[in-house]
């Protein structure tokens, strides 16, 4: 039996309502099959108050063993670091955060906001949120940068706004059936099971983005959104459109940009109104191109491409 307490910090719950739609395992068969057990959920767990302190006492004492540790949005510290802005079970929650962090055997962070801040340490971050042990691409965080946890790992990181619900669980099952350490994380701590290809792998676009033929329109079946509505795919690490969303599509595939979400620096441009759905350029050149091409390459292949584009490259190759 593998326990596993959940957490929620500075959060909107998306990461919850991504993880109870996961389909390769389901949460159930989390329990049923792999033998998790939910010690508690902040949408899920039945002990409150009184209860529930007992419970998180329990686990920092060892009365309770803490194989997996959760944790769901950003380590608030406002107001002076004193983390009274979250306050959960009569104490800051970074308080109880730390004194959990101390026992668990494995740490996983779920989402951007525990990964690296997220959305709410963007600036001036008046919560003064940070990640579990990032704060966006800078190391550190709230358990600073040589922390490990009693199994000798850093925090794993499994970034997304929300993350897909398939890397959640497949990565408690590679803890519960003592596989972990099949897996091989990059520089940023995430599973290279699932970020180390681009969002564009498996795009169902990328006949489009090799001829250049663009699309300006939200929905569209055809044409890249890479060239004009700021798609992110090609420079974002994240497995979408080789682990579908629901088994069923992704954002791209949808005909919505991607955004980027599983990096650090996401929300890119701080949000300001015209960067989010507008690629930024300079003489028709993308300021950010994909990595290991430069402009001078790419202005040659722009031109290339468009010339030696086929008839159907243009068309809907959805249509029934």
């Amino acid at each position: 039996m593998t326990n596993v307490l959940w957490l929620q910090g500075g959060a909107c719950s998306g990461n919850t309502m991504s993880f109870l739609n996961a389909e390769e395992p389901t949460v159930c068969d989390l329990i049923a099959d792999f033998g998790i057990n939910l010690l508690w959920h902040p949408s899920l767990g039945v002990e409150l108050g009184n209860n529930l302190q007992k419970l998180l006492r329990d686990c920092i004492s060892g009365t309770i063993p803490l194989d997996i540790l959760v944790f769901e949005g950003s380590v608030v510290n406002a107001p002076n670091r004193t983390g009274e802005w979250n306050r959960f079970a009569d104490r800051a929650m970074k308080d109880w955060l730390a004194d959990l962090a101390k026992v668990a055997k494995f740490i996983v962070a779920v989402g951007d906001c525990a990964t690296w801040g997220g959305i709410p340490a963007m600036s001036p971050n008046p919560s003064e949120s940070e990640g579990l042990q990032f704060l966006k691409r800078q190391e550190g965080g709230f358990l600073g940068k040589d922390f490990v946890s009693q199994a000798g790992l850093p925090v794993i990181n499994i970034p997304g706004c929300p993350a897909h619900p398939d890397w959640i669980t497949q990565i408690l099952v590679a803890i519960a059936t003592g596989r972990i350490a099949d897996i091989a994380f990059d520089e940023l701590n995430r599973p290279q099971t699932f970020f180390n290809t681009y969002t564009q792998t498996g795009c169902t676009r990328n006949v489009h983005f090799a001829y250049k033929a663009s699309t300006a329109e939200f929905g569209q079946r055809k044409g890249c959104l890479f060239y004009d509505l700021g798609c992110r795919g090609p420079m974002t690490h994240s497995s979408c459109n080789r682990i579908l969303w629901n088994r069923v599509s992704s954002k791209t595939r949808a005909g919505m940009p991607c955004l980027g979400c599983t990096e650090p620096e996401f929300p890119f441009f701080d949000l300001k109104p015209g960067t989010v759905f507008k690629t930024q350029t300079v003489m028709g050149v993308p300021k950010e191109l994909p990595p290991g091409v430069n402009k001078k390459d790419y202005a040659l292949l722009t031109m290339v491409a468009k010339d030696a584009a086929p008839p159907w490259a243009e068309e809907d190759f959805f249509t029934v």
